[in-house]
């Protein structure tokens, strides 16, 4: 199956978003440099707790200030939320083929963006040093994405690589 084969669906940015949820990422947006962008995210994620794109705005948020564990909480909710919605095993070690072959039948775009959270997950497991836990999730996604669109390959060696150099 080809990973990147989504035109024409639908993506997380697309659904609608509240104006009050809106004017509260934007509000982050503008008070980001301020140090003061977390509460209203933090806000609109209590008025909007599945919306995706509000999720990825609290990720995005903590990822650039270091804040990885908060980061990869917020992945996991995005996680939760995509594997509820497309009917995948929310443990990542029971995905298989058959999982993804259905899920794609749903919204490849969900599909996509729940396959990259996992690697977005895994990243930031392995910037945290747990690169045992980092690279298990790398792996499973290059056995679902035969074809590498999301780019699984490239980061595992890049680890391994490191690993060999310092080890």
């Amino acid at each position: 199956m080809d990973l990147l084969n989504f035109e024409g669906q639908e993506l997380y940015f697309d659904e609608p978003l509240d104006e009050t949820v809106q004017a509260l990422i934007a509000a982050a947006s503008e008070s980001y440099g301020e140090g003061s962008a977390e509460a209203p995210l933090l806000e609109a994620q209590s008025l909007a707790p599945h919306s995706l794109t509000v999720l990825v705005a609290l990720y995005r948020f903590y990822y650039y200030q270091h804040r990885l564990e908060e980061a990869i909480e917020i992945a996991e909710q995005a996680l939760d939320i995509t594997a509820r919605d497309l009917a995948l095993p929310r443990d990542w070690r029971r995905l298989s083929e058959l999982h993804i072959a259905h899920a794609a039948l749903t919204s490849m775009g969900s599909l996509r963006f729940h396959l990259l959270c996992l690697k977005a997950e895994a990243y930031l497991l392995l910037r945290l040093g747990r690169e045992e836990d980092g690279k298990a999730i790398l792996r499973k996604l290059l056995e679902l994405d035969g074809n590498n669109r999301l780019g699984a390959r490239q980061l595992l060696d890049v680890v391994e690589t490191r690993l060999r150099v310092v080890g």
